[in-house]
């Protein structure tokens, strides 16, 4: 299990050259003019963790197998977009599709590269996106609102319940703020998932600058980080025509151009695992000769929904689970020094599940 994430933004804010790195291809033609990406490109990529070689290292294991994240290149939206200008309404839909958005913000400047509204003001140009949004939703709500209305009067509680977020939904969007915003409890939140308001995905602003301002940024950066703070929203600094450089590098020459940026590692490493945070997601392994293997897994997640990721048989015939932190895993040598050491634990169905943890599972056929 990974995460797909959607990259939105204006056009010509670098979306599509980010989506080259992320997935080391030239799938997404990165062209000088708006809608050079028509079709959804989908991606996916292999999350950077150096736990997973250690474990591997450590338990001789023939194949290192990492777990992934899909990324969704979607084609640039304009202002109007809601009512269908550009090629509205099409990438709305996609944007529907995904789990979280990766919103692309541009704070460079290059004369070479056109805007669409002919000037470089990141800050306006998130608001520009995140209205359409709302704008959307808002249409969406009312919509929702009157098919609804029926089946309140006859008193259908998921309707009521329905009808009742929607109502939340439609205050906080008529006062020009996302659905994002809206304070959901744990008893609605299936409900409001499903929903699928554009507006309430989780947002990571992709702040994309130039190759002199990838460490420190600018004032464009500085002031949509600003926002992104005061919204509480994450954010990372990047500059995707080097990470797009970089993909095209093979490790040595890499790290050593890393290095010469002043940077200690790629800008796509932090931007997964931003993703990550956005998500409250988290890695557990299974290890052994045959194989290393990283698996992700929402926090809180417990030790038998943990093994449906492996297989749904793990999960329906789930006995136990023999666990090692991955800290006791790396400092003992692994399994049987831990198993030794009395730092291998059995865990029954209670069990929330670590991150780090080293699993295997016991389960009837």
């Amino acid at each position: 299990m990974g995460f797909k994430m959607g990259i939105i933004g204006l056009p010509n804010v670098g979306k599509s050259t980010l989506f080259n790195a992320l997935t080391r291809t030239a799938a997404a033609q990165a062209a000088n003019f708006p809608f050079c990406t028509i079709d959804p490109n989908v991606g996916e990529v292999s999350v950077p963790d150096s736990r997973l070689n250690r474990i591997a290292e450590i338990a001789k294991s023939a194949k290192i197998i990492p777990t992934h994240m899909t990324f969704v290149d979607i084609a640039g939206l304009v202002k109007g977009a809601s009512n269908g200008e550009g090629l509205g309404n099409q990438f709305l839909a996609n944007i529907r599709e995904v789990d979280a958005i990766a919103h692309v913000v541009r704070s460079f400047d290059a004369d070479d590269i056109t805007h669409v509204e002919g000037r470089i003001d990141a800050v306006e140009d998130a608001k520009t996106v995140e209205l359409e949004l709302i704008l959307a939703d808002l249409e969406s709500v009312e919509r929702r609102l009157q098919g609804l209305s029926r089946k309140v009067r006859g008193g259908d509680r998921e309707a009521i319940q329905q009808d009742r977020l929607l109502r939340l939904a439609q205050t906080a969007l008529e006062d020009g703020h996302a659905a994002r915003t809206v304070a959901v409890n744990d008893n609605d939140q299936n409900i409001w998932i499903r929903l699928g308001l554009l507006s309430a995905k989780p947002t990571l602003y992709v702040i994309n600058v130039n190759e002199d301002d990838c460490v420190h940024g600018n004032v464009h950066s500085n002031a949509i980080a600003e926002m992104a703070r005061s919204q509480g929203n994450q954010f990372v600094l990047i500059s995707a025509r080097i990470e797009e450089e970089i993909a095209r590098l093979d490790r040595p020459e890499a790290d050593f151009f890393i290095a010469e940026l002043g940077l200690t590692e790629p800008g796509l490493n932090r931007l997964i695992r931003a993703g990550y945070d956005l998500l409250n997601l988290q890695t557990f392994f299974t290890a052994g000769p045959k194989e290393a293997r990283a698996w992700t897994i929402r926090h809180g997640t417990y030790a038998p929904k943990a093994a449906g990721v492996i297989h749904t048989d793990f999960e329906t015939g789930f006995i136990r689970a023999e666990t090692i932190s991955y800290e006791d895993y790396i400092a003992l040598g692994g399994e049987l020094p831990a198993r030794e050491a009395g730092k291998l634990r059995t865990e029954g169905k209670s069990y929330i599940v670590q991150d780090g943890d080293i699993l295997h599972f016991l389960f009837n056929t």
